[in-house]
């Protein structure tokens, strides 16, 4: 039986030019994704998103446009999902120290500056491009394998 296509909502925050990543996989900080996660029936994207961050972050966001599709898969196994990423912006973007994802997913946050950046492994890979470039247009990077 298929597994159906998962969608999963994403935050794209840049604060004082840096733009803030989480760690993909639990404990483990080689590769690096904008923060977000799984929607959740009944609730609308934004109010998914608003929830994924305080989760994974403790902190409030104001939810903007859509900037980016991104869709992922792994070919090996029945899994493939679509990722939505929206600009967001937050007033106060100090993450208390200690802070815990109670789903204990996320375990390492960084605000990083575009060259920073360049120097991690970040998936997808146009976050880059799209974080520093808004000039109003939504991307899609079609169809990736997943990176494990």
């Amino acid at each position: 039986m298929t597994r159906p296509t998962r969608l999963a909502v994403r935050a794209v925050i840049l604060h004082e030019g840096r733009l803030l990543l989480v760690n993909a996989y639990a404990g483990r900080t080689d590769l690096w994704c904008a923060p977000g996660g799984g929607v959740e029936p009944h609730a609308s994207l934004h109010d998914n998103l608003c929830r994924e961050l305080q989760e994974e972050t403790g902190l409030t966001v104001t939810v903007g446009a859509v900037c980016l599709v991104n869709e992922f898969h792994d070919p090996e196994r029945d899994f493939h999902q679509i990722d939505i990423y929206f600009r967001c912006n937050v007033l106060n973007p100090a993450i208390a120290e200690g802070w815990k994802d109670p789903e204990g997913i996320v375990t390492h946050r960084r605000w990083v500056t575009r060259s920073e950046l360049l120097g991690l492994r970040v998936k997808p890979d146009s976050l880059a491009t799209v974080a520093w470039q808004d000039d109003g247009a939504i991307a899609y990077d079609p169809l990736e394998p997943i990176l494990r």
